[in-house]
């Protein structure tokens, strides 16, 4: 449940397409936000894992050098999708985690370069909720990664959670268990 929403920035101009960017580790609700802003935004949604799965299946489990490799490769013929896109005055929806300030800052730099604005979906879930989720969506055998709990306590540990001043005319949602 999305327990608030602080601010949402709309945009006037119709020539600047949005980059959107979904913050978040696995199972905060990135992807579900990133539907609904695509419905509502008309715009490109871009999801890295669904690429992922669909060129490789799931192999998160295998080599994870291999796995990583991969998916730097698919991050960046993504981006040329969504670079473009933006170009054509066409909001993008990238929805590839962000787990680090360093990778937001350049992605809003490469937005920005292009003539587009850049804003942060941050989803901000609970451990304990992110755990309790991520063992629904292990049994779903829904089309996503299957990600043991060793692994998830370790995304854990690397995420760098978005900043005050990052989320400046971004938005956060909480998520609410209660």
């Amino acid at each position: 449940m999305i327990a608030g929403e602080c601010r949402i920035t709309a945009n006037l101009s119709m020539n600047m397409a949005t980059l959107h960017l979904m913050v978040g580790l696995p199972c905060s609700g990135k992807t579900t936000r990133a539907k609904e802003l695509e419905r509502e935004l008309g715009a490109l949604r871009l999801t890295g894992d669904h690429w992922h799965l669909r060129l490789f299946g799931d192999d998160l489990g295998e080599d994870y050098d291999t796995h990583n490799k991969r998916h730097q490769a698919i991050e960046s013929i993504i981006w040329s999708v969504a670079a473009r896109a933006l170009e054509l005055g066409i909001d993008v929806i990238h929805d590839f985690g962000c787990w680090a300030r360093e990778e937001r800052d350049a992605y809003k730099t490469k937005a920005r370069a292009l003539g587009a604005d850049c804003v942060i979906h941050y989803m901000n879930a609970p451990q304990d909720e992110l755990f309790r989720r991520l063992v629904a969506r292990n049994d779903s055998g829904e089309a996503a990664f299957h990600i043991p709990f060793d692994t998830m306590r370790e995304y854990c540990g690397h995420f760098q959670h978005p900043t005050t001043d990052e989320l400046e005319g971004g938005l956060t949602v909480d998520i609410d268990i209660n």
